[in-house]
């Protein structure tokens, strides 16, 4: 199971993670915001659990483009 979190609130719209995990980031064309697709939202923090291990690798280049650092990326058993 991979889990996918994003601390939306404080996402400054640059679309990196949009650019290389379009399956699972959009962004919003209300707020300019980065949204996880299919995610819940907890106090802010916006999850995804998949298990589509395929999901791992762009949501981990996501995370790794964010300026921000505000996505997570885990697996879980």
């Amino acid at each position: 199971m991979i889990v996918i979190t994003l601390q939306r609130d404080k996402c400054i719209g640059c679309g990196y993670c949009c650019e290389v995990a379009s399956d699972f980031f959009t962004m919003s064309l209300t707020d300019g915001k980065s949204i996880l697709v299919g995610s819940t939202d907890k106090k802010g923090f916006f999850t995804l659990r998949t298990a589509d291990n395929w999901a791992e690798e762009p949501c981990k280049q996501a995370k790794a483009n964010c300026p921000v650092k505000i996505i997570k990326v885990s697996q879980t058993k």
